[in-house]
């Protein structure tokens, strides 16, 4: 049975991995949008910076962030002055690196499902008098559903999955900032190895989960695409 401190690790971590997905889905889709259509020669350099957590190790990231909403950083010194106090060792720390540690596991699904969308679909939209925003919504939106599942998935499977990064700026204080994967390492550290068993076979189940998921998702759409015309 997992003890008390367990159950609020999942509790925390499954609050910190919905509030970010919600918000990754709000940012990353006009993201993802632009990135999909534009032709802009900035392009490049923008997908260079979304994808950067994929190649950087997490404790990298973990430390420009601490700097940056640490008291002599930009950040910490911004949220100090509008009386917020600061980003490291909270909650709000938390959503706000797992924000920049998963947007590529959001962003990139979005801008594969909306490049998949033919151009001759948006146009004859186009001719029927939709505007962008009518066409966005009403088209591009629908079409773009199974990435909308995908993106969800991974960004919320990722956040859980977290550790280098949460723990450089939350820290391990409990029923505050101890996610499942650092209640995790508590355990290997002291030697528990049967609750760390507990909760990695969780975690393990949890990752079957999710590939399961995004195989039904993806399925559908990658017959039709190998159908014959």
């Amino acid at each position: 049975m997992l003890t008390a401190a367990d159950w609020s690790a999942v509790r925390l971590t499954a609050e910190l991995a919905g509030v970010t997905t919600l918000l990754l889905l709000v940012l990353a889709t006009p993201l993802a949008w632009w990135l999909a259509r534009t032709r802009s020669r900035a392009k490049p350099v923008l997908a260079a910076l979304v994808a950067m957590p994929l190649v950087l190790p997490p404790t990298v990231i973990g430390f420009y962030l601490l700097l940056l909403m640490g008291p002599q950083g930009a950040v910490g010194q911004l949220t100090e002055a509008l009386g917020l106090g600061r980003l490291p060792f909270t909650f709000a720390g938390l959503v706000v690196a797992s924000l920049i540690y998963s947007l590529p596991f959001v962003v990139q699904p979005l801008q594969q499902a909306f490049e998949a969308i033919p151009e001759r679909t948006l146009e004859a939209a186009a001719t029927l008098r939709a505007g962008p925003w009518d066409r966005f919504f009403s088209v591009a939106v629908p079409l773009a559903r199974p990435g909308f599942v995908t993106a969800s998935v991974l960004g919320f499977a990722h956040t859980v999955g977290e550790f280098g990064v949460v723990l450089m700026i939350g820290g391990n204080i409990p029923d505050q900032t101890r996610v499942l994967s650092v209640a995790l390492y508590d355990h290997v550290e002291a030697g528990e190895y049967a609750d760390a068993h507990r909760l990695a076979a969780g975690m393990m189940m949890f990752a079957m989960v999710v590939l399961v998921t995004l195989y039904v998702v993806n399925r559908p759409r990658r017959e039709s695409q190998a159908r014959p015309p």
